[in-house]
């Protein structure tokens, strides 16, 4: 049994009816339900698992999206291009169509939502893994320099084989790592020439974009997983587009990422030495304003957290109950700290693979004992 996260992978055939009747309430054109459920019983008894159709595959990552509440207000989830890849198990590969994803969403600036599917988990064949949080993240470095949040996972990816530029930015692009069952983690780099970034300056303060701040344009999430009808797909990264805020407040203004709510506050003439003059917070309205005029001045898809409140607000009156037949992306603990931290990996050894390789003198020594006994 092959064992991920240090658990067996499992199948929920109540999940895989429950789906496929959704979807057939959804999808009347699809006809009866019954031969449906009878042909995924009868795969599952000969395979122990199923094979979604391409439209059932759709419409479960469409409503996974939707229910998760990664979907940012303006997407339009039932027009949501869902790219099926199943196909895909090889690290290279898939690598390389996150690169093509990130090509394909960007769309010359105006965001273009996708979602796109790899190999799923079978009883005997795990699928791939990818341990980034998104698919742009920058290094960070011991010295400071850099997204402090990846400072350990910059650090594995280097013991890995990585190397830094000769001298270390704020913006170096971190390579992916994708890892499955029979090649291990492996590194891509992610081509410059596909990363769209966005300099940022302020409408009122000339002197913001002497900060030299910038940031990428399309946030393609890569380590969750989507789970539909008992299936699950480890790697299928999905992107929106930005909320001004994400990038503002969190990445730019944390003193845990970046620390640059002190340097605009000081620009400013604020008092920072203490916090009751709120200097942070008058610092973090004006990241945030810097970001939502950058991005429209280059015609960048994005929008602002008072609008996204409101989606927000609207998702949750209307959104159903959680449910374990119900599609949803899922972030697992031990995906969050590989995001973070570069590891542990997701595929644990089995008994057989944990021994040393027998040397050929050993291995001739345990055939002579296996045809004595």
């Amino acid at each position: 049994m092959t064992v991920v996260d240090n658990e067996p992978i499992t199948f929920d055939v109540d999940a895989a009816e429950g789906f496929l009747r959704m979807f057939h309430i959804a999808h009347p054109e699809a006809g009866p339900v019954g031969p449906r459920l009878a042909a995924m019983r009868d795969e599952i008894a000969e395979t122990g698992t199923y094979r979604h159709t391409t439209e059932e595959l759709a419409y479960g990552a469409r409503i996974a999206l939707r229910d998760s509440g990664w979907c940012t207000s303006g997407v339009p989830w039932r027009r949501l291009k869902v790219r099926d890849l199943r196909g895909f198990r090889n690290a290279a590969a898939v690598a390389g169509e996150c690169v093509e994803h990130l090509r394909l969403a960007a769309n010359g600036g105006e965001i273009r939502p996708l979602v796109t599917v790899f190999a799923p988990d079978t009883p005997d064949t795990p699928g791939p893994c990818i341990w980034n949080e998104q698919l742009i993240r920058y290094a960070g470095y011991g010295d400071g320099t850099g997204d402090r949040r990846y400072t350990r996972f910059t650090d594995a990816v280097q013991g890995m084989g990585w190397r830094a530029p000769a001298t270390p930015g704020r913006f170096d692009l971190l390579p992916l790592v994708v890892e499955t069952a029979h090649e291990g983690a492996k590194l891509f780099t992610v081509p410059p020439d596909v990363v769209r970034e966005v300099l940022l300056e302020h409408p009122e303060l000339p002197w913001f974009g002497q900060l030299g701040l910038r940031w990428h344009a399309v946030p393609v999430i890569t380590n969750m997983r989507l789970t539909i009808g008992g299936i699950t797909y480890p790697a299928a990264p999905f992107n929106s587009w930005f909320v001004g805020s994400e990038i503002g407040a969190r990445s730019l203004a944390d003193e845990n990422a970046y620390g640059a709510a002190r340097p605009v506050a000081e620009a400013l003439g604020l008092d920072t030495s203490t916090e009751r003059s709120l200097w942070r917070d008058r610092a973090v309205v004006e990241l945030n304003r810097a970001v939502l005029h950058s991005f429209d001045l280059a015609e960048v898809t994005i929008t602002d957290h008072h609008a996204e409140s409101r989606h927000r607000l609207s998702w949750l009156r209307s959104r159903q109950r959680t449910s374990g037949n119900r599609p949803a992306f899922r972030l697992d603990p031990s995906a969050a700290l590989r995001a973070r931290t570069g590891g542990p990996a997701r595929f644990s050894p089995a008994p057989s693979e944990t021994t040393r390789p027998h040397s050929p003198g050993r291995l001739a020594e345990l055939l002579r004992q296996r045809a004595g006994g």
